[in-house]
């Protein structure tokens, strides 16, 4: 069993940085791929960035170059540093799991970019 908890996250002004931490307990040493979601009001879930158990790293467009997500595989961690962020980046952010085919989420934490 693996459990995700989530830190991090608020209101954070245009152009601002903001970092969320998702830290795993349990069987970490079973987990493969850890990634962050996030999800805004009306809209559906989406991948923004994921690390493999081979350190190969993922992003989707919109926040290359400005999302940057680390791993520290001893401890069962992944974070995701957020710099330039805009209001477009305001959701929910959820850290994800992948362990031995079956995802694992964690509660969500709200990340809002607003002046």
């Amino acid at each position: 069993q693996v459990q995700l908890v989530e830190s991090g996250g608020g209101l954070v002004q245009p152009g601002g940085s903001l970092r969320v931490s998702c830290a795993a307990s349990g069987s970490i040493f079973s987990i493969g791929t850890m990634g962050w979601y996030r999800q805004a009001p009306g809209k559906e879930r989406e991948l923004v960035a994921s690390i493999n158990a081979g350190r190969n790293t993922q992003y989707i467009d919109s926040v290359k170059g400005r999302f940057t997500i680390s791993r520290d595989y001893g401890k069962g961690t992944v974070d995701l540093q957020m710099n330039s962020l805009t209001p477009e980046d305001t959701a929910v952010y959820y850290c994800n799991a992948r362990v031995r085919g079956v995802d694992v989420w964690g509660q969500g934490t709200q990340v809002t970019v607003s002046s």
